[in-house]
């Protein structure tokens, strides 16, 4: 069983960046680093930076610009669940779209902040849904309920995400998203 299968085993149809933080941390590694920078000695001496590890996909959150391990911690977490976002696809997808997805969504229309503790949840779930659908972003849009212009317009809110996701277009033999 390869890495993929045994994160495909322990969550099935629910995407990892869509765990609730306290199950998510289950699955994770944390350490507390130095990191240098601004700061001054403070941060030079005290262990304020936040590395987190998801165990099963070896995807990292890691965070440093405070002086508050707390904060960093957060900080952290939210990244980690951005990259298993990216980084990381289902092999199935739901039967219809989260509640998540369809509380968001109001006249085809995804309202949703990039800073905001729901964005990697989403995030997730389009990019499931355009890789299930081939990376064919029309077929994944007449799933998620919105229009294609709205679903790129969301993945471009992360350029990491856009890029990557134009990646596996050019893979597949399919033109660049603009």
């Amino acid at each position: 069983m390869t890495s993929a299968d045994s994160v495909k085993t322990l969550y099935g149809k629910v995407h990892p960046a869509c765990l609730d933080q306290e199950l998510l941390l289950k699955d994770c590694k944390i350490q507390h680093v130095r990191r240098s920078g601004p700061g001054g000695q403070h941060r030079n001496k005290v262990e304020t930076g936040v590395v987190i590890k998801h165990l099963p996909t070896n995807i990292i959150g890691e965070a440093s610009e405070t002086r508050q391990q707390a904060r960093n911690r957060q900080m952290a977490i939210f990244r980690l669940r951005v990259n298993l976002a990216i980084e990381y696809r289902l092999q199935e997808i739901p039967e219809s779209p989260s509640p998540l997805w369809q509380g968001r969504l109001r006249n085809g229309t995804l309202k949703v902040n990039p800073e905001h503790d729901d964005f990697p949840a989403l995030l997730a779930e389009a990019l499931d849904s355009i890789a299930h659908f081939q990376f064919d972003v029309k077929a994944a849009c007449q799933f998620l309920g919105c229009s294609s212009s709205q679903l790129i317009k969301f993945c471009k809110k992360d350029p990491r995400a856009f890029n990557s996701l134009n990646q596996k277009r050019k893979e597949a033999g399919l033109h660049p998203l603009k």
